[in-house]
């Protein structure tokens, strides 16, 4: 199995959207055309801070790991938030996930970020699995306000 993580570009429209409804529908998230669209558009625009990395597996696109970057008060510099991860179903269980982790560590360190953090449900066993294997959870309780 040849695995390479590569940035989201506009050739890979069709796979991308894909995954992103395997991933909506494994949350069980329903999202307007026009939510679908912006994200797309924000993802390939290069003057936006939210991007993706793509996993590639034999060149097809099986996985994604959508992150932006932002200043910190925590620290003197910036910090890299993973909103979203996702591998399909029939890639899980060969390495991608940490594959793109990994990838985004190492971006991390080569712009000089201090931190890489994300948020899961509590009752996503699997990828916390993955996710204890480099840290243990801090504790953070997320509070969301719909506007």
């Amino acid at each position: 199995m040849s695995v390479q993580i590569v940035d989201l570009a506009a050739g890979h429209r069709a796979a991308f959207l894909a995954l992103w409804d395997d991933y909506l529908r494994f949350y069980n998230v329903t999202l307007s055309v026009e939510t679908i669209q912006a994200t797309w558009t924000r993802l390939i625009d290069a003057r936006s801070p939210m991007t993706a990395r793509l996993a590639l597996v034999n060149g097809v696109p099986m996985g994604f790991a959508i992150h932006m970057h932002h200043p910190s008060t925590w620290v003197n510099g910036d910090d890299c938030y993973l909103e979203d991860l996702f591998v399909a179903e029939a890639a899980r269980g060969h390495g991608l996930g940490r594959a793109l982790i990994d990838d985004l560590i190492g971006i991390a360190r080569t712009r000089g970020w201090h931190r890489l953090y994300w948020h899961t449900d509590a009752d996503n066993v699997r990828a916390r699995k993955l996710y204890d294997s480099y840290v243990q959870a801090d504790g953070a309780i997320r509070y969301r306000v719909t506007i």
